[in-house]
Formats: structure tokens, sequence, C-alpha cells
């Protein structure tokens, strides 16, 4: 059975938890403790697979212990249950805790998480892997992108606008951001999936303290080994970003797609900052066999950066369609689809923009538009492929060839 602990100051709070709950006894095995040091205790006489913390605790409070979990018990998801939610308080959180749930929370909305954490854990099979993914607090961002906002948030007249142009440089910045805009702890009533948005909710006074005093956004020190690996993976984050909004989706569709194409990507910077010695026996791999980077890691690890990236990204809470998205983006047909959906404007998005942007003569990129150009066919080809089993024929011959997106003249045939 999944081990669950609850940890409280107050027995009233545990008891209502064990009462509420007490109907998911037979499925989940769950112990309630009373403080931090209980609670440590408890880990250290066997691992929990879910441990839910409040906040503000005396003697070793709620920060502290889920730090201590983090260092000593990576596997272990951890979820703050908590009625306060100042800055300060968020700001010693954030580099601990993966999600965040408000007090009052309703039985319904703690069982409901408790159900995706356990789902994303079965996306990793391997325990290794999920030590390796849980112990990570925050995501390196480049250098450049990190300095130009502590520049930018030091400017007494900087607009939302311009601190989001920003952070939506770096793929691991707008995942942290993305993370805490959505997490109860700041009280939003529904889920933002648009940097802009994000951004806008929690303030640049917000965003300021994160950057200024938080160990939220750190600085890429890159392995020698991996050179400029962190530049090319921001570009084709961003290059996929900017497609993914142009292509054929609803309009209430369309920003999960552009948030998703933007972090599709993120495990890849988990190899590399994490498991770097991994990342480059793939890639030897990838170049020796003449196959695509993700099948290398899948012959390593069992499974491949896109999994490895949704696992992440689905316990910082980011939308579940995004995240569903970000783990199939190299394997689409794994998942049903009944019409052109946030995961087929991923893939498609993504292998359009695997190719090396276009440039004029004096050798700089020509902008988004320009460089794909050459690709409006297709554009204008997804927007009136209405028969959805006969463009997914295609997509599934591509997955197997590994090929960029062919262009025809016309839809395919009907048959």
């Amino acid at each position: 059975m999944k081990r669950i602990l609850f940890v409280d100051d107050e027995s009233r709070i545990l008891d209502g938890l064990r009462r509420s709950l007490h109907e998911d006894r037979k499925r989940w095995e769950m112990e309630f403790a009373v403080g931090g040091e209980a609670a440590l205790k408890a880990c250290e006489t066997a691992p929990f697979d879910i441990v839910i913390s409040d906040m503000r605790m005396p003697g070793m409070d709620g920060a502290t212990l889920l730090g201590h979990i983090r260092d000593r018990f990576p596997a272990t998801a951890r979820i703050v249950l908590s009625g306060h939610s100042e800055i300060k308080t968020a700001t010693r959180a954030i580099p601990v805790a993966h999600r965040f749930l408000a007090k009052p929370c309703e039985a319904t909305e703690v069982r409901a998480t408790i159900e995706r954490v356990f789902t994303l854990q079965e996306l990793l099979g391997s325990a290794e892997l999920r030590q390796a993914v849980g112990s990570i607090g925050d995501l390196p961002s480049l250098s450049r992108v990190y300095s130009a906002l502590l520049e930018a948030v030091r400017k007494p007249d900087i607009s939302i606008g311009q601190i989001a142009a920003i952070i939506e440089q770096d793929a691991a910045m707008s995942a942290k951001v993305l993370q805490l805009a959505n997490s109860a702890f700041f009280g939003l009533a529904r889920r933002v999936t648009s940097l802009v948005s994000a951004v806008s909710y929690l303030g640049v006074e917000t965003i300021k303290n994160l950057a200024l005093t938080a160990e939220v956004f750190t600085v890429f020190r890159p392995d020698p080994r991996l050179p400029q690996i962190w530049e090319a993976l921001q570009d084709h984050a961003h290059r996929s970003a900017a497609l993914a909004g142009k292509l054929p989706l609803d309009s209430s569709m369309r920003e999960f797609a552009v948030v998703a194409a933007l972090l599709h990507d993120v495990g890849e910077l988990v190899l590399a900052a994490r498991m770097p010695d991994t990342m480059l026996t793939a890639l030897k791999r990838a170049e020796e066999r003449g196959c695509a980077q993700y099948q290398a890691e899948e012959e390593i690890l069992g499974t491949s950066h896109a999994e490895i990236g949704a696992y992440l990204l689905g316990l910082w809470g980011i939308p579940h369609l995004a995240v569903e998205a970000i783990a199939h983006h190299h394997r689409p047909a794994r998942i049903p689809h009944t019409a052109f959906d946030i995961s087929i404007a991923v893939y498609v998005a993504d292998q359009l923009t695997r190719e090396k942007p276009a440039t004029d003569a004096s050798g700089s990129e020509k902008p988004l538009e320009e460089a794909f150009a050459a690709q409006r066919e297709v554009f204008e080809q997804l927007a009136v492929w209405e028969r959805l089993p006969e463009f997914w024929q295609i997509a599934q011959q591509l997955e197997e060839a590994n090929k960029p997106m062919p262009v025809t003249k016309q839809p395919p045939a009907r048959t």
C-alpha cells in the first residue's frame, strides 16, 4: 500500500483529516504525526510516498521538516497544507515543497491531490529516478536571463509585460513562476496557464522578493562536457512555444499548448543538471546508432526526458493538460485523441522547430515569421485536416521515422 504521513502541531486538525479520509484507509496506509520531530522519527522508521505538513509548528517547523525529507528521502513527494500565505513563509517553503494546499481544505481536494501524485509516481518506474527528480527544489537558469531579471525588478517603473517577457526566455524560471501562481499558497481560485497571467497575479513585488531573497532561481553552471546545451535547449523551447501558439487549437486550449511547448524539454535540464554522465552516454549512443536522443535514454533508463520532466512539473502542480502533453511529446500515440489537441500540437511544434533557425545574409537569425515561412503550408494544412485518423497515420509514421513533418499540397486521401 502507498504510505502517506500527515503532520501538524494541532491534534484536532489531524483528527479531522483522519475522519475525512477514513474511507481511503483500505487503499492507503496513513499515519498522523504531531509536530516535526515526531514526523521525522516516523520517516526514519519507514519512508513514506507522500508527506503533507503544516508550515508553522513549534520546534521543527514545516519548511525545516520538508528540507530534511528532501535531503534524506528524496523520492517522497512533499506537500504543504497551511493556512499561512505570507511571502516570507512562502519563500522558505518553495525550495522544499512540491505542492501547496491552503487551509481549510476539503477532503475531496486533498484526496485528488494525493491521487495525482500517485499517478505521477507511476510514470517513473525507477525508484532511483524518483529520488533524483524528487530532490530538486529548483531548476538552473541561464545566467544572462537571471541577470536581466535582477536588473529589471530593481527598476521602479518596470511593467508586468516586461517581467514576463524576460522570464519566458528561460524554461526553468517559467516553470517555477507557473508553479507558484498555480499553488493554493497564494489563494488563486483558477488555474494559470500563461506567464503574463502568472506574473500579473503574483505581482512585481513578489517576483522581486523571489529573485532577490529566495532559493528559487539558481544560475546554471554547466558541466564542461556539455557545452552550450542550455542555450540550445532554451532556444528550442522558445521557438516551440511560439509555434504552438500558431497551431489550429481552440482558444481555450492554446495557452496550455504554449506552456507545454515551452516546458516540454525540462527533463533534459534535469538530466544535464543532476545526471550529466547519463545524458552524455545517451547523446553518444544516439550519435553512434543514428537514433533519437529520447530513444537512447529509454534504452539506458527505461524512460526518457519527456517522462522525467512531466513527473517534476506534475509534482509542482503545473496543469494536467500541459503535463500530459509533455510526458508524451515524443510518443503521442500512447494516449487517445479525438481532435487536434494539446498533445498533438506540442508534438508537431517540437518536430517543426528541430531544424536550424533561418538566417539572413549577415548570419543573424530571422524573425520567427520568416524563419517558419517554409512551413506555412503545414500550418494552413493542419487547419483543414478535419479527419484526425488520417492525420494521425502521418503522425505515427513520423514518430517511427523520426523525420521532419512532411509538407503536402493537399490533405491525405480519404479511405
